[in-house]
């Protein structure tokens, strides 16, 4: 469990690094909620004005059972809490539910007996007033009835307040406005932190009276320190969001099999500091909120330098990632289509790859975790790693640089670069993939990334299958699956073969050119059809994935069909038929043997050799009537 050890040093490092301080990380004793309701106070306690918030985040004081507090008896927060724990009046205006006001009273004030500290003081004398939801009912912030008993509905024809609309509803659709939460301001004179939430003494004081008076924790010996200190008895929760009840660590279940009779206390199976437990979940939370990584329901992965450094995220596209080779840098005049686009490429990869090894050194260790959970109690690692910052750069450059291919998702979004984990599991599956099946192709492709494993055969195959089935799909939608399955053949025969991104003409494998006749013979269709200002599918295009499973004789039938749009080439655009027969001849001509007649099925390969074929054609432009304009809409996926 090396992984709550990099969590914990993550902590460390990071907690006072300048760069983070408009998101720091939480401190321990603490913990984060969605605050509803801001009250403010003068120094002696009085009420001064209250409002309404946007569920704001907010890092409160806690103990370790109220930050995981579930169940009919959940204790109290110290400080800021819901309605119904800090207002002894609660019960007063028809509170339905448990009132916990007495429990947060004697809590609050041992607290501010043992410190003092005139903010902790001012809170107490309030909250002793028992008058706080009538201030709030005053001020417009809660609504109560005509008995002056809270709303639980709102039936008025007027809009429903805002409050209500944050507040979750029980099974009877009612909601409960004792749930609404609450933080307090103090203003001081002289003090210009009038938040208590973000007053560092506060929280500092909290800390220490919270570690002094944990009567729970007993001491043993830290297996993450290897120091003797007070093991935690439970571990934090909440990690991917607010409302995540799933944990990592958790011996809850003491008369079933949790030990299996091999040990008598779950400190024995693996003890952990209070505070180290609090640091590394408190920094894997922060990792997580800053979308360090992938994020899908319940599936997170995150990766991370332990000093805090940048690094790339694994799971990102290229275009998301780097930024590097998009579509308009290929067209222009100093870098051609022919033999260049995967040079350029690799000089623009290599250049951001370079800018994050100037940051990140060998010393400094990157971690990659997998997170989910089949239950909504328990989560699971489902994938872990820890490299050098060279190695982790060295895999992420390789894969997008083995798997780069010409992109195209949309009219505004293309580039060249490998696809997402995540994209690659639409282009596989479809559009309306099930989430399951989604995890899934992730979690496997993840090795392939990280560790520079093959790619699983089935998903290249689904990929590939799927761009030959054009039938039913938009334009564009085809267009990003057949990019995408170009881009994982390219890689998968990385260990075989080093195919360009560009036109090989020289490369005589029968696949190869067998995608190079498809590619030709639906040119020489697309040019007829824009003569005769026709807009449907090719063809070719609607053969393909009979050509993929036998290739010669759906040849044949191909080559029979565009005997009369040769005829219209031949009176209206004679050169370019000219050329693309001489194209042709020449490309049937550089069959070896028996190949040419073979009717065996085509591998993935006759897709680069149909894409690259295809944007070659269209690339060039003929001198007795091209099509500049379309040549672009063509290269860019869109129909003549």
């Amino acid at each position: 469990m090396s992984w709550i050890q990099k969590l914990f040093e993550t902590y460390e490092r990071c907690a006072d690094a300048p760069q983070f301080e408009k998101e720091p990380l939480k401190p321990v004793s603490h913990t984060l909620q969605q605050a509803h309701i801001e009250i403010v106070l003068d120094q002696h306690g009085n009420f001064q004005r209250a409002s309404l918030l946007d569920k704001v985040p907010t890092v409160v004081p806690a103990t370790e059972l109220s930050a995981l507090r579930t169940g009919t008896n959940p204790p109290p927060h110290p400080l800021c809490d819901k309605v119904r724990y800090c207002a002894s009046d609660y019960k007063a205006f028809g509170g339905h539910k448990k009132a916990f006001f007495e429990k947060y009273l004697d809590q609050l004030r041992k607290w501010a007996a043992s410190d003092g500290n005139i903010k902790v003081q001012a809170v107490l004398r309030y909250v002793q007033k028992a008058r706080m939801v009538a201030d709030l009912v005053e001020v417009g912030v809660l609504y109560c009835g005509p008995d002056r008993r809270l709303l639980t509905e709102w039936r008025s024809d007027d809009p429903a307040p805002k409050l209500f609309g944050m507040l979750t509803a029980d099974k009877n659709k009612k909601r409960d406005q004792g749930d609404a939460f609450v933080r307090w301001r103090v203003q001081v004179p002289g003090d210009p932190v009038s938040a208590v939430w973000e007053d560092q003494n506060i929280r500092n004081s909290w800390i220490e009276f919270d570690t002094s008076t944990d009567k729970d924790a007993q001491p043993g010996l830290c297996m993450v320190t290897g120091q003797i200190a007070a093991l935690a008895v439970k571990h934090p929760k909440g990690l991917r969001h607010g409302a995540d009840g799933a944990k990592l660590i958790s011996s809850d279940d003491r008369s079933g099999f949790t030990f299996r009779g091999r040990m008598d206390d779950p400190t024995q199976v693996y003890g952990v500091g209070s505070a180290v437990t609090q640091k590394a979940h408190s920094a894997l939370q922060w990792l997580i909120a800053r979308r360090q990584g992938y994020v899908h329901g319940d599936q997170v992965v995150v990766a991370w330098a332990v000093s805090g450094k940048s690094i790339p995220d694994p799971l990102a596209d290229t275009a998301t990632l780097f930024g590097v080779a998009e579509a308009e840098d290929i067209t222009e005049k100093d870098t051609p289509y022919e033999g260049d686009a995967g040079q350029h490429f690799a000089l623009r990869l290599g250049k951001a790859i370079a800018g994050y090894r100037a940051k990140l050194s060998d010393a400094d260790g990157v971690v990659l975790i997998g997170l989910d959970s089949a239950t909504k109690g328990r989560m699971a690692i489902t994938y872990y790693r820890e490299l050098t910052g060279s190695e982790f750069l060295d895999r992420v450059s390789d894969w997008h640089a083995s798997n780069a291919w010409f992109q195209s998702y949309s009219s505004d979004n293309q580039y060249v670069g490998a696809p997402a984990p995540r994209e690659i599991a639409e282009a596989a599956y479809g559009q309306r993939v099930d989430d399951k099946l989604r995890k899934a192709t992730v979690e496997r492709l993840m090795p392939c990334i990280i560790d520079s494993r093959p790619h699983p055969r089935d998903i290249v195959a689904a990929s590939v299958r799927r761009a030959c089935n054009r039938a039913g799909r938009e334009k564009w939608e085809w267009e990003k699956c057949l990019g995408i399955a170009c881009a994982l053949v390219r890689g998968s025969r990385k260990r075989e073969e080093d195919y360009r991104m560009s036109l090989e003409e020289d490369r005589t494998t029968r696949d190869y050119l067998f995608g190079r006749l498809l590619a030709i013979a639906e040119n020489i269709e697309q040019w007829a059809l824009y003569l005769a200002d026709e807009k449907r599918d090719t063809n070719a295009g609607r053969l393909m994935q009979r050509f993929a499973d036998h290739p010669c004789s759906t040849w044949r039938s191909l080559e029979l069909s565009l005997i009369p749009y040769k005829t219209r080439l031949r009176t209206n655009r004679p050169s370019i038929l000219a050329k693309r027969e001489k194209l042709l001849d020449a490309v049937v001509g550089m069959f070896g043997g028996e190949d040419f007649v073979r009717d065996s099925k085509l591998s993935g390969e006759f897709l680069l050799g149909y894409h690259c074929q295809r944007a070659a054609l269209w690339q060039k432009v003929d001198p007795d009537g091209g099509l500049p304009d379309e040549s672009k809409s063509a290269i860019k996926g869109e129909s003549l």
